[in-house]
């Protein structure tokens, strides 16, 4: 089925090329004056600027593929394996971004030889420059570069590669051009157009024959196993898979992006290039809040309305003959529900997910870029290079970044398949992003260890465990917990085994970002040992708890916000009341004690 865009799409989806571009050239000259004006935009961004481009940036064209996979395998109830990261998401608002702020560093990975000593924190950085920064950066854009292939030959009957050169090129003039700023202020209005694009994508949905209205839709017997916001707790397997699991190990244990436990990558990017510590706060927590209560709804309806429409995999085969088998995907079905969208929103629902795709790709590409130029190559190869030097490296690390996750873009299958794989190579390694901030022993080998343990946990789970020994499958939610409890037992053992950070280190880092805790006892005894007390040590301590209540009043106000607009769909009043009550209620008593910790602060 190929799809025949009026001229109407055609200009809608012309105009957003041309802008976009525009953008870019418009902030050129001002990206191009330094390495922090490339990369973090001059410091000076304002919260609401910077949430709505973190949101922007986790809404790429592979989410509601991802989330159409979930719901038609799992139901609702599945989407727990990434609802779980707003735990980790509400403590990176309201205890890490004031310390990434206070940091005063360019990338997080200059974070390293900040917080510990001697050549094994400049292996780190170098290293997690190349392997974040190419290796799963790359990963990351070919995910979404797939989404975008899917989408491509569903909707317009292109050519994988006819795909990704038309939606790489682009992003590559803006990114390379306008550096972070050229990002955000085309995020801003992307980040509309796909909100606009993807809530009108559900009314379609919802509208068509088969489907006849939401009260029709949600009668259907086939999605009645769907529905429930928890998995069924009679079904032990699901329970701990989609549930338990995600709440109590994978939150806090696995480095994913978007959702670094202790804040990272782009994220730490953003909160690093704001105005003040308050700005990098706002613009965390209204990321939070739009990301896992906005979105998600319209998603989850056009995945139910696939489900009447397209039963199954064979029904999305028999549709689209012309797409290639290994691209036959329950993920494929968010795409096929588009093309039932009448002339004319068809080219806004096209830009739209062009827009998803570029602004993911586009802060990939400038993160990316950002780690090769400022931790690789000013940090090892040429320490002496000039800002015009920098901002060109980073320019031409972007082009090459993009032409390598286009390559293996054309080699996956399945958006979940690689979710998973990413959370398996991330698993028991972000305990240690949380605890490094608030525990003096943990040093640069602690992190090498989670790093190389992970991988190898990883590699061994997909590509030892069946295909070379030949032992039975094992399902990827003990795969995850396998790999968190080996790697976290290995990096503690390192940590109290090996020699710790320098001491002068460690107290320069306390006195310049102040994290407080028991965990710098250590620290602080002996800085008030030499003679140079930290006086602040007792005051950052007791503002702790003030924030782990932040962070669990947020969580509850975020949860019973997305689940409330889940019952008013479903049309359950009572608890939809209930729940919308709750949401407000936490969310008043967020900001009374928000208040006085900035005003403790300030």
């Amino acid at each position: 089925m190929t799809l025949e865009l009026s001229w109407i799409d055609w200009a809608i989806i012309g105009a957003f090329f041309i802008f976009s571009i525009a953008i870019g050239l418009a902030v050129a000259k001002d990206a191009g004056k330094s390495a922090e004006d490339f990369f973090l935009s001059g410091r000076n961004m304002p919260w609401w600027l910077l949430g709505v481009s973190m949101v922007a940036t986790t809404f790429s064209a592979d989410t509601p593929n991802l989330v159409t996979n979930i719901v038609r395998e799992n139901g609702v109830a599945g989407n727990w394996v990434w609802w779980a990261f707003l735990l980790t998401g509400m403590l990176t608002v309201f205890i890490y971004a004031k310390l990434w702020r206070r940091s005063k560093v360019i990338t997080d990975l200059e974070f390293y030889e900040l917080r510990y000593s001697g050549k094994e924190a400049a292996f780190i950085r170098g290293f997690r420059a190349i392997y974040l920064g190419v290796f799963f950066n790359v990963m990351i854009m070919a995910s979404v570069s797939l989404a975008a292939i899917k989408i491509g030959g569903v909707m317009l009957n292109l050519s994988p590669v006819q795909t990704l050169l038309i939606a790489s090129i682009v992003t590559v003039i803006y990114s390379s051009l306008g550096g972070l700023k050229g990002v955000l202020y085309t995020d801003f209005f992307q980040f509309i157009i796909a909100m606009i694009g993807s809530i009108g994508a559900a009314i379609v949905a919802l509208n068509l024959p088969q489907i006849n209205g939401l009260d029709n839709l949600l009668a259907q017997p086939n999605l009645q196993n769907k529905l429930n916001f928890i998995p069924d707790f009679s079904d032990t397997k699901n329970l701990i898979m989609l549930f338990i699991i995600p709440l109590a190990v994978q939150w806090w244990s696995v480095w994913y992006p978007g959702a670094e436990p202790g804040g990272g990558g782009y994220i730490a990017q953003r909160m690093l290039s704001a105005k003040n510590e308050k700005h990098a706060i706002g613009a965390t927590l209204f990321f939070n809040a739009a990301h896992y209560a906005l979105r998600p709804w319209p998603w989850i309806i056009v995945a139910f309305c696939s489900m009447i429409v397209f039963p199954d995999l064979a029904s999305l085969k028999e549709k689209f003959p012309h797409i290639p088998d290994d691209k036959i995907g329950n993920d494929l079905a968010y795409p096929a529900m588009l093309t039932y969208l009448p002339v004319g929103l068809m080219g806004l629902v096209v830009a739209s997910l062009i827009s998803a795709f570029m602004s993911t790709i586009s802060t990939q590409l400038n993160w990316g870029s950002s780690y090769i130029t400022n931790d690789f190559y000013l940090r090892f190869i040429n320490p002496h290079a000039s800002q015009k030097q920098l901002v060109n490296i980073g320019r031409i690390s972007t082009i090459v970044l993009m032409a390598l996750a286009a390559l293996l873009a054309l080699s996956l299958e399945s958006a979940l398949k690689t979710f998973d794989i990413l959370l398996q190579i991330g698993a028991g390694t972000g305990l240690i992003f949380i605890l490094r901030w608030f525990w003096w022993r943990i040093n640069a080998w602690s992190e090498i260890t989670a790093m190389v343990v992970s991988f190898l946990i990883a590699l061994y789970f997909h590509f030892i465990h069946e295909k070379v020994l030949g032992f039975s499958p094992l399902e990827s939610h003990w795969q995850l917990c396998i790999g968190v409890l080996i790697t976290t037992l290995a990096w503690v053992s390192v940590a109290l085994a090996t020699r710790p950070t320098d001491m002068k280190t460690l107290i320069s880092f306390y006195k310049l970002t102040r994290p407080g805790g028991v965990g710098w006892k250590a620290v602080v005894d002996q800085a008030e040992a030499e003679g140079t007390p930290i006086k602040s040590a007792e005051e950052d301590s007791r503002g702790i708890a003030k924030e782990l209540l932040c962070v669990f009043l947020g969580s509850i106000t975020i949860y019973s916000a997305l689940f409330a607009t889940g019952s008013w769909i479903y049309g359950n009043t009572v608890p939809a009341i209930g729940l919308s009550l709750l949401a407000l209620l936490c969310g008043y008593f967020i900001f009374k004690v928000w208040g006085k910790l900035n005003t403790r602060q300030s």
